[in-house]
């Protein structure tokens, strides 16, 4: 078990000053059966009316709003949580499983091919071949990945957060948050229920106790097979007790760590700082 401190910094300057914003927040990790989140808090600056809730997807969400001129917005999230080795819980379904109608209908918000995640026509090749070949969706998530990431690297400043899959692919490049995207329309093609991650990770393998590290917000996926399960198609590895988890949805848009609409002629900046600490 590690236990870690998040604190996670962002917001926007606005270039001529906002009269108004509002804003949703996905912050805060969630409980779950390998995690524990024993505190948490959200300061937002300037004052903000605030309301918290769990959305849709049972992601922790403060929606808030700021009835002021001002020309920055600034929110910190400070968490504490740990996080535990698990083992798999229930017996895998297999591809029999995975087409049973009632499951297609359970999960079917999970098969859907969003405009984020809908495949290239080469990836839906490539993801066609690996289900033909592929013993059971375990195996073919790994060798999906490891395909996907022979084509396309992690190359930062390629994309932006609105670019999709098919372009991605395109490029030949991206970040976390475009190979989550680019693995979930391969899965979900080829029946395999999946889900976006998004989540915090620290850098260092093995950070030291105490010694503050640089962390980022990072994206991953989880596949429907009898239980939900981590993979990281960026690393092409399972999530380890660096990883934190926030938020699911079908794809970024549904748990974007902060997002909202201003009133003001200027644009904006956003800005973004994460870092952990390796408490236990």
């Amino acid at each position: 078990m590690s236990q870690y401190r998040i604190v996670h910094t962002t917001g926007y300057r606005y270039g001529t000053g906002a009269n108004d914003s509002f804003n949703e927040a996905r912050m805060t990790p969630l409980t779950s059966r390998r995690q524990l989140v024993l505190s948490s808090k959200l300061d937002i600056s300037p004052v903000a009316w605030t309301h918290s809730y769990r959305d849709y997807w049972g992601t922790s969400t403060v929606a808030f709003e700021i009835h002021e001129p001002h020309k920055d917005l600034r929110v910190v999230a400070t968490s504490t949580v740990d996080i535990h080795d698990v083992v798999r819980a229930a017996e895998p379904v297999g591809w029999e499983g995975l087409a049973d109608p009632r499951l297609r209908d359970r999960f079917v918000e999970f098969l859907s091919e969003t405009s984020y995640v809908k495949p290239h026509r080469d990836v839906v090749r490539i993801a066609d071949a690996v289900r033909k070949s592929s013993a059971n969706p375990g195996e073919a998530v790994q060798k999906l990945s490891h395909r996907l990431r022979e084509r396309v690297e992690y190359l930062p400043g390629v994309t932006q957060v609105h670019t999709l899959a098919a372009e991605v692919w395109e490029a030949g490049a991206g970040v976390c948050q475009d190979i989550a995207h680019l693995t979930l329309g391969a899965l979900r093609h080829i029946g395999i229920p999946a889900r976006y991650v998004s989540g915090y990770v620290v850098q260092s393998s093995d950070p030291a106790v105490g010694e503050v590290q640089v962390g980022e917000s990072h994206a991953w996926i989880q596949y429907f097979d009898g239980e939900w399960l981590g993979y990281d198609p960026t690393n092409e590895a399972v999530p380890s007790g660096t990883h934190v988890e926030v938020g699911f949805g079908r794809d970024y848009s549904d748990v974007a760590p902060l997002k909202g609409i201003y009133t003001g002629a200027g644009g904006s900046e956003m800005y973004v700082s994460v870092e952990m600490t390796r408490l236990t």
